[in-house]
């Protein structure tokens, strides 16, 4: 990494985004966001009650092809309720992958669970169905149709892959494997609004998956996130959960079970609503702005992640790999000081203090790449804001 290539990028970047501080992502409201907040704030029903709510959630089911979304207040509070849903007990054991977030992780902590991290692949930066099924020959067993760690005795109830980025990975591998050995897959796609495995989109392929809408993802409801199945039961017990467990009636508070209020309110949906009118050209603009960097770094020693043939990114964050670590310390330092916001992939979870006793595989790619990768600012230029308002 050379003084010459981050000044050309910085260049670069300045000719996408104009002057002044350039953030990683920033939200984008040119439509009718401010028209449904006053719409809602009209109506009174500015909580978990109101008709934004049901329409964001009809949006994205009829966007991702899902039979249902249920709206939640974030995408940890989606993952953990899903979880549930797929049956994870306090003290199962549910695979996922050291490099995430650590929303992740967070909610498997909720549901009582214990991660297990095996390794990603290094050009979907996500779960490696090779590594899962390596670790699974290994370490798993099966009894009565459920899958069970010979070392720590624990029943592996699930699965949590995630879309790093919005970059899919080898998801249909993944639930193959796992359906082999009973385990249930949750896929974590909050990165993913909008990325596709051929025609059908991220997180349509296990029991479950969920959804990401804060500030910074490609749309935003300020928070916010979204359980997507195709199972009209757990549909419906999602909703049920979400919503305290409260037994339908008309004024009396009844309750069934432990309950979750988690439900979106209704001024969050209506943001959703208007970003939603707005996602197919979202999209657009986003996979010129990653053409224009693909293009810078042909060619160079920096490799520019790619989704995999036959599958498309939603380019929430575009990614680089850099050559080491040095060089990766050495672009960030260069951009960052040059008010270009630019930042790594996440900390390893299993470094993490509460994390670091977890069972894992090596994770030799993860490891390799959370000393390489940075990601590069990805919002939908102010320049291209017009074309949002046609």
């Amino acid at each position: 990494m050379t003084n010459e290539m981050g000044h050309a990028l910085v260049h670069l970047v300045r000719d996408l985004h104009g002057d002044g501080f350039i953030p990683l992502h920033r939200p984008v409201f040119e439509g009718n966001e401010r028209q449904y907040l006053v719409d809602c704030i009209d109506s009174n029903f500015v909580s978990s009650v109101g008709a934004k709510v049901i329409e964001f959630e009809q949006h994205i089911a009829a966007f991702t092809g899902a039979k249902y979304a249920i709206a939640t207040v974030n995408g940890t509070a989606a993952l953990h309720v899903a979880l549930q849903l797929a049956g994870v007990q306090r003290d199962d054991e549910v695979i996922t992958q050291a490099l995430t977030f650590i929303a992740t992780c967070n909610a498997l902590s909720y549901a009582g669970a214990h991660p297990v991290f095996v390794d990603v692949d290094r050009d979907t930066l996500g779960l490696s169905p090779e590594a899962l099924r390596r670790w699974l020959s290994e370490h798993a067993e099966q009894r009565d149709g459920q899958a069970w760690n010979r070392r720590t005795g624990r029943r592996i109830a699930a699965c949590v892959p995630m879309h790093t980025f919005g970059i899919p990975l080898r998801i249909a591998e993944i639930v193959a494997i796992c359906d082999e050995y009973g385990i249930s897959v949750v896929e974590d796609a909050a990165e993913s609004l909008g990325s596709w495995v051929g025609d059908r989109h991220t997180g349509t392929f296990g029991r479950l998956a969920t959804l990401s809408f804060n500030g910074n993802k490609v749309i935003t409801t300020g928070g916010g996130g979204m359980i997507i199945t195709d199972d009209e039961a757990l549909a419906r017990r999602a909703k049920h959960l979400t919503t305290t467990a409260k037994i339908p009636h008309p004024y009396e508070f009844v309750h069934d079970e432990v309950g979750y209020n988690y439900r979106l309110p209704n001024l969050n949906a209506a943001l959703g609503c208007a970003q939603m009118e707005r996602l197919p050209r979202m999209l657009e603009i986003k996979a010129e702005v990653a053409a224009r960097y693909r293009g810078f770094f042909a060619g160079t020693d920096v490799r520019f992640v790619e989704p995999l043939p036959g599958t498309t990114a939603n380019w929430w964050l575009n990614a680089t790999v850099l050559d080491s670590e040095a060089d990766r310390d050495a672009l960030l330092d260069y951009t960052n000081s040059r008010d270009v916001m630019t930042r790594p992939i996440w900390r390893l979870m299993s470094r993490l203090p509460m994390f670091q006793h977890c069972q894992h595989d090596g994770l030799e790619n993860s490891r390799w790449l959370e000393a390489r990768v940075v990601n590069l600012p990805s919002s939908v230029p102010e320049s291209q804001f017009h074309r949002l308002r046609e």
